[in-house]
């Protein structure tokens, strides 16, 4: 990659029933920077896991608001998930692991 470094775009993998699901789809999912682009993303997953990459979709995650304690409200920090499609046939170890 040319500026930014595979570790400042890719955050950590998302793990839940839903993306976990879709990874038999060859769809995976990961949190990645605020400021990444979809080129940066196919690029660092690319680089990071030695698939091809065939498609990138990408949405931002609106904040919460959650309950600290019986009055005391706060806010839980919006992200941004970009969903990665790669080539049939190839998978992702990490995601194997779950």
């Amino acid at each position: 990659m040319s500026e930014r470094i595979v570790h400042d775009v890719l955050i950590r993998p998302v793990i839940s029933e839903k993306s976990v699901a879709a990874t038999e789809r060859s769809n995976y999912t990961f949190a990645v920077a605020r400021d990444a682009n979809k080129f940066q993303i196919k690029a660092a997953v690319e680089a990071e896991f030695k698939v091809d990459v065939l498609g990138v979709r990408v949405l931002s995650v609106k904040p919460k608001q959650k309950r600290r304690g019986r009055k005391q409200m706060g806010t839980v920090a919006g992200w941004r998930k970009a969903i990665v499609t790669i080539a049939p046939g190839q998978k992702i170890e990490l995601f194997e692991a779950v």
